[in-house]
């Protein structure tokens, strides 16, 4: 049994050995996608384009919160002067406009999600293929996307970042 344990331990090392110097020639580099999404030019213009896209409703939910917040400021500094059928009234106006305001947010985060999403997966794609053209022209074995060490010569997220923006 144990001239067993010493063969497959041999084995075992031995094919480790053979294969080390296939290792070595082996050129492996990272992209830092989270940075690359959140930096690249092309990122950036996206984000601007998606802030003016939605700053007309961003402005408009931010004008309905301050008349919510105007309303209760008024129920709560004249609400014990006010008539019952009053302050009831502007209760169910402040509840309404709570709802309205709540709804109107909800579809506003679903429709600037959706929106992010579309433009982040135009961004992945050309990412994915400025990594491919540079890992053919650079002769990369393999490119990777998470890593838990990455030697900074083998990062090649700037080079992606400039192939990005040269390809507008």
């Amino acid at each position: 049994m144990m001239k067993f344990k010493q063969l497959a331990i041999s084995l075992v090392l031995a094919s480790a050995f053979a294969a080390a110097p296939a290792l070595a020639n082996t050129k492996i580099g990272f992209v830092n996608t989270e940075r690359l999404l959140r930096e690249a030019p092309l990122s950036v213009a996206a984000q601007k384009k998606l802030e003016r896209e939605f700053a007309t409703r961003d402005q408009e939910l931010q004008k309905l919160a301050k008349q919510a917040r105007d309303l209760q400021a008024q129920l709560d500094k004249d609400g014990v002067t006010m008539s019952d059928s009053e302050r009831k009234a502007k209760e169910r106006d402040l509840g309404n406009l709570n709802r309205d305001l709540q709804r109107q947010g909800r579809e506003f985060r679903e429709d600037l999600n959706l929106r992010r999403n579309e433009e982040l997966g135009q961004i992945q794609e050309r990412a994915r293929k400025a990594i491919q053209e540079i890992a053919r022209a650079e002769k990369f074995d393999l490119i990777v996307e998470q890593a838990v060490f990455v030697d900074p010569k083998s990062d090649i997220t700037d080079r992606v970042m400039k192939a990005l923006g040269n390809s507008k």
